[in-house]
């Protein structure tokens, strides 16, 4: 990042794989956090070598990886609906397909669709249900009309040359999508060091609705819609009381969710927002 109006904001650990801690520094330029020390190359890839990493897998072992996957599939119609209201059927591309049940879903809908993921694991699982997905993106210029990052922009390392490449690889009436969690809402308050979207060193930055709108104008892509993701609230606040107290109190993540988004109705700062973007019109 070229801004380096960086101030201490908050000490976390990586409670899932390493239990390292990690410092979130805040860019007050963008009004994001960015994760301190960034691991890289095949250093970081060993935070993700864990059984328990479950968006690289469809396992179904435990109460928690049941919900997790009923609750993805009413995400999976939801972000179908939300494709489909941009554009008409055409070519998608999806960057972190994971083991690529939206382009399955998208594929079955009429869409065109092709995805990039670097999971070995992923990539090979998503074969198995007829998904082609590519180790790094290898495309044409201005080849989609839609491209989708879902929960995958605070995981890439070189985040000014992503922006590029999205506006690169977009046709000129395309969208780009965008969902990322946002560390303004109440369960990121409520739970501080704790609360699991923080999901340090594989999130290496942590979003605002300031920094999505400022980062994106940088290539001249313009922000026209945020949408709520109202699941995420209880899925993380579930995963937040398991780090704080080592149990998963299913009742009280509950509320917490709840709660927040209650509180996110006045300012709009749910625990995870969508953006829709579009090439600025000149």
């Amino acid at each position: 990042m070229t801004s380096t109006n960086h101030k201490h904001y908050q000490t976390v650990k990586d409670n899932s794989v390493s239990k390292e801690v990690f410092e979130l520094l805040h860019d007050e330029d963008l009004d994001m956090l960015i994760t301190s020390p960034q691991p890289k190359g095949t250093e970081l890839s060993k935070y993700y070598e864990s059984d328990d990493y479950i968006s690289h897998t469809d396992s179904k072992r435990s109460i928690f990886e049941k919900a997790y996957h009923f609750i993805k599939n009413i995400a999976l119609k939801n972000k179908l609906s939300l494709v489909n209201s941009l554009q008409k059927k055409g070519k998608l591309l999806d960057i972190g397909a994971g083991t690529g049940d939206f382009l399955l879903t998208a594929k079955n809908d009429g869409w065109n669709v092709i995805g990039v993921e670097p999971s070995e694991k992923a990539r090979s699982i998503a074969a198995k249900k007829g998904i082609e997905l590519k180790p790094v993106a290898d495309f044409d210029d201005h080849s989609f009309d839609i491209i989708t990052m879902w929960h995958v922009l605070e995981h890439v390392p070189d985040l000014q040359n992503q922006i590029k490449e999205l506006k690169r690889l977009l046709k000129p009436n395309g969208a780009i999508i965008i969902a990322v969690p946002n560390f303004k809402s109440y369960d990121a308050k409520y739970y501080g060091e704790f609360w699991a979207a923080y999901d340090t060193p594989r999130h290496l930055w942590h979003f605002s609705k300031t920094a999505i709108k400022k980062l994106f104008q940088n290539e001249n892509i313009e922000l026209v819609k945020i949408l709520p993701m109202k699941f995420d609230s209880f899925y993380v606040s579930l995963l937040s009381e398991k780090y704080k107290t080592g149990k998963m109190n299913f009742i009280k993540a509950f509320f917490i969710g709840l709660k927040s988004n209650w509180k996110a109705k006045e300012k709009f700062e749910y625990s995870s927002h969508i953006y829709v973007l579009k090439n600025a019109k000149n």
